[in-house]
C-alpha cells in the first residue's frame, strides 16, 4: 500500500521531520501564517476531533491546519487500528477540506514534533498545538525528557497551545492545572477552550469497542469515514 511505502523513510532514531501524505491545497504555501496542529493517535479519528478543530479555528484563524500522526508515541502502544488505516482514514476527512494537511512523524514528544514542523513550514509560522487537556498533562511529566524545563522552554518559545477539557475533567481542571507553579511559566502560551459535556467524553476507545462488537459508530466519527470503518470492522469479524 502506498501509505505504508511513505511511512518506511520514518525512523525515531532519525532527526524529526514530516512525511506528508496530503499538502493542503488552500494551505500556508511560501508565506508564514498560523498553522494550527492536531497531532494525536487518531485511533480512529473521532467528531471530538472535529470539533476541536472547528472551536480552536474560530479562535485562533489558522491558515492550514495540520493533522499529525506520530508512529512512534510516548506514551501509547499498538493496539487499534493499523496506522495505514488511521492515515487513510484522516485523508478521506481531510478531502473536502482544503486547509487541511496529513502528515507523520516517527517522534512522539511534541518539541520533536515542532522541530519537524519548523522544518516543513516557512520562517516565522506561527506554530499552535490543538490537544486535550489529557495530552497537556502529559507535556509536562518528567519522565518523557532528560532536561524538561529546556525542553518546555524549546516548545513554548517556539509554539503556543490550545487545550480542551477532555473526559470528567472540566474546565476548572484545565485551570487548576495551569495554575500550578511548574506550569506558571509557560501559561500564557496555553489558550483554553471549553467542550460540550457530551463532546468531551467522546473516545476511540469506545468507538473501537463498539466496532468490535459490530455496533454503530455513526454518533462517534465523521461521516465521511464511517463507510470505511463499517468495512474494515466487518472484514475482522468474517476473518
Amino acid at each position: 500500500m502506498w501509505i505504508a511505502h511513505r511511512l518506511a523513510g520514518l525512523s525515531p532514531t532519525a532527526p524529526p521531520c514530516l512525511v506528508f501524505l496530503r499538502r493542503a491545497p488552500a494551505g500556508t504555501g511560501v508565506f508564514p501564517e498560523t498553522l494550527l496542529c492536531l497531532s494525536a493517535s487518531f485511533n480512529p479519528i473521532t467528531v471530538a476531533h472535529a470539533v476541536l478543530i472547528r472551536q480552536a479555528s474560530r479562535l485562533i484563524s489558522p491558515g492550514e491546519t495540520l493533522l499529525l500522526l506520530a508512529t512512534a508515541n510516548v506514551d501509547k502502544g499498538g493496539e487499534g487500528l493499523p496506522l495505514e488505516r488511521r492515515l487513510d482514514l484522516l485523508l478521506r476527512f481531510a478531502e473536502s477540506r482544503p486547509e487541511i494537511s496529513v502528515a507523520a512523524v516517527a517522534h512522539g514528544r511534541f518539541v520533536d514534533k515542532l522541530e519537524a514542523i519548523r522544518a516543513a513550514y516557512p520562517a516565522d509560522t506561527r506554530v499552535v498545538f490543538l490537544l486535550g487537556f489529557d495530552t497537556l498533562v502529559r507535556v509536562f511529566d518528567p519522565k518523557y525528557y532528560e532536561d524538561r524545563n529546556e525542553s518546555l522552554r524549546r516548545l513554548f518559545g517556539g509554539s503556543e497551545c490550545v487545550v480542551a477539557n477532555r473526559g470528567a475533567d472540566g474546565p476548572e481542571a484545565v485551570q487548576a492545572f495551569l495554575a500550578r507553579p511548574d506550569v506558571a511559566p509557560f501559561a500564557r502560551r496555553i489558550h483554553a477552550i471549553r467542550l460540550p459535556p457530551d463532546m468531551a467524553a467522546v473516545s476511540a476507545t469506545e468507538v473501537r469497542a463498539r466496532l468490535a462488537r459490530g455496533d454503530s459508530v455513526q454518533d462517534l466519527v465523521p461521516p465521511e469515514v464511517q463507510p470505511a470503518l463499517a468495512a474494515w470492522s466487518q472484514s475482522l469479524r468474517t476473518g
